[in-house]
């Protein structure tokens, strides 16, 4: 069951909306300031948030200053308002969506269905974080760490490191790997392979000429991990 956090100061409009909501299946929390709302968020920890433009204590457009560098929530607004400057600010500051009052539940049920897909068609999307011994690759913010240090590789070094973990425990070719990493049109040759290997050994290795990682199976071509 998925939990909606409601942000409005409007009694009415707060009480109209959970009740609606609740009757659609959703666990839902209120809140009517904003001072609140950022208590229950961090308490709660809910799914989407629906947040009120103009509130007593803080603006809506404040809240999403405040929550944006901790909270990934997504976020429709809602305003009296239908000047669009209220509506482009709001998705600057991060909104995902955004309903101009009065407006139909049906409307705003249809926009929360929508905002929900998308949110769970990119967590299936999402890759998980690698791990491997003292070596953790985040492929989604592309950031590789040993011992807990980043590492600073360049855009092919990282790709062709994603692709070996990804294989890992599988000896690739150096012919799949440059037509994996460098693409089936690419004109080098596999030499291209064991240059970038070598350097990637170098920064991810903590001993590049015993590898614990990056393995080479001679005679094959390449294999990540024992």
């Amino acid at each position: 069951m998925k939990k909606i956090l409601i942000c409005d100061d409007e009694e009415s409009i707060l009480s109209m909306v959970s009740l609606f909501l609740k009757r659609e299946g959703y666990n839902v929390i209120t809140a009517e300031d904003g001072k609140t709302a950022i208590e229950k968020l961090e308490k709660e920890n809910p799914d989407l948030l629906i947040l009120d433009v103009m509130l007593p204590d803080i603006s809506g457009f404040d809240i999403l200053k405040i929550i944006a560098p901790k909270y990934k929530i997504p976020t429709i607004m809602l305003t009296a308002k239908s000047d669009i400057v209220d509506k482009v600010l709001g998705l600057e500051f991060g909104a995902d969506d955004y309903i101009t009052k009065p407006f139909d539940m049906r409307e705003l049920s249809a926009r929360i269905k929508a905002l929900i897909r998308r949110m769970d068609d990119a967590e299936e999307k999402r890759e998980k974080p690698f791990s491997y011994k003292d070596l953790e690759i985040d492929f989604d913010k592309k950031v590789v760490k040993r011992s807990g240090k980043v590492l600073n590789l360049t855009v092919k070094e990282f790709q062709l490191l994603k692709f070996l973990a990804s294989s890992k425990g599988r000896v690739v070719t150096r012919e799949e790997i440059l037509d994996k990493v460098w693409g089936y049109d690419y004109f080098g040759d596999t030499r291209t392979v064991d240059v970038h290997i070598v350097r990637l050994r170098k920064k991810v290795e903590v001993d590049p000429s015993n590898s614990e990682y990056i393995n080479t199976v001679f005679g094959f071509g390449y294999k990540f991990g024992e």
